[in-house]
């Protein structure tokens, strides 16, 4: 299935069992490369060594601290994309966290391991920005 018969399909058979397919085969690929991409940067972290003047420590280090940070984030995607395989597999993928209602096709998409829909992400960022302005 492509993502436009997906979204061409009626609202009716919202995470039917073709749509829940195409979400973890979607899932499943994105979790395939981005586990490759950590492997790889975890090597070359490990084959980076801080020799000579100073200024080129101080540069393999920064770059050594960038390269942490960015294989973080991507250990976190790698987490939400393993809680999403959860949900799919307990039936509740496609479905708002905080509502019950449909996430949306269009939405889970752009952002296959989204767990609310667009009104109640809005809403979440309603509160924390006024959470922080107080």
């Amino acid at each position: 299935m492509t993502p436009e018969e997906l979204l061409a399909q009626p609202a009716a058979d919202y995470m039917n069992e073709a749509q829940r397919g195409f979400f973890r085969d979607l899932l499943l690929a994105q979790r395939g490369d981005l586990q490759r991409l950590i492997d790889e940067q975890v090597e070359d972290l490990r084959g980076m060594d801080a020799h000579g003047d100073p200024a080129d420590i101080g540069n393999a280090e920064q770059q050594r601290q960038w390269q942490l940070r960015q294989l973080e984030r991507e250990k976190k995607l790698l987490d939400k994309i393993d809680e999403a395989l959860e949900r799919l597999a307990r039936d509740e993928y496609g479905w708002c966290a905080e509502t019950g209602e449909p996430i949306g096709l269009a939405r889970l998409l752009l952002r296959p391991t989204a767990t609310l829909s667009v009104e109640a992400k809005e809403r979440q960022e309603q509160r924390e920005r006024h959470m922080q302005s107080s």
